[in-house]
């Protein structure tokens, strides 16, 4: 049981500061914002969630007697993930690996469910698992939605850097037809919560 008391305080350590809404609103939305910065450092950590969700579900396989089928499953969700990395920071929502890991998420949960239903752990263990094993990695993901939307378009070098562009050029239709400096998608719903809980002050003249 060492293993799981371990988990639990680990949890309990990261999930306390968060608990107030207002936290979580700033939280999210600067978090997504540095997400949009920094792709490449974001998936590197994302890959390392990765690895160290599998390494607890192996340790609750080897020390807690966890169910094969419970772990095995858990295991080859991230293996779903892995491929999502392959082309981080676009995610095809419509892709057979986004479908893919969607559903495992859904059945990760009901076999947690089912398990902790007949296997009696304290709540902050149980909470221990669905943090590590069950929403770390897929909320990294959630929040990471954004950052692709931001990421400049490669086009074919060939095609000219003055004017007149042709009608096809991916960078000019990013230019004339892109954001023009509005947020969009994730980011837009996190700015709109962050306004909403922490309005910006309006200057006085």
């Amino acid at each position: 049981m060492w293993f799981m008391y371990v988990l639990s305080w680990l949890s309990l350590l990261g999930l306390v500061p968060a608990l107030s809404p207002v936290p979580i609103a700033a939280g999210l939305y600067y978090l997504a914002e540095l997400i949009e910065e920094y792709t490449v450092v974001t998936r590197r950590i994302i890959k390392y969630m990765i690895w160290f969700s599998s390494a607890v579900l192996v340790g609750l396989y080897l020390f807690e007697h966890f169910p094969g089928f419970l772990v095995g499953v858990g295991l080859f969700t991230n293996l779903v993930y892995f491929g999502l990395l392959q082309t981080f920071p676009f995610i095809v929502l419509t892709s057979s690996n986004f479908i893919l890991s969607c559903v495992l998420v859904v059945v990760n949960h009901y076999l947690a469910f089912q398990y902790f239903a007949e296997e009696f752990y304290l709540f902050s263990e149980v909470l221990a698992y669905f943090t590590f094993c069950l929403w770390l990695i897929p909320f990294a993901f959630f929040v990471s939605l954004s950052a692709g939307e931001n990421v400049l378009p490669s086009t074919n070098p060939m095609i000219p850097i003055f004017p007149p562009f042709p009608a096809d050029d991916v960078v000019s239709n990013y230019f004339t037809k892109g954001k023009r400096g509005k947020r969009s998608g994730i980011l837009l719903i996190f700015s709109f919560i962050k306004e909403a809980i922490l309005p910006s002050r309006q200057k006085i003249y």
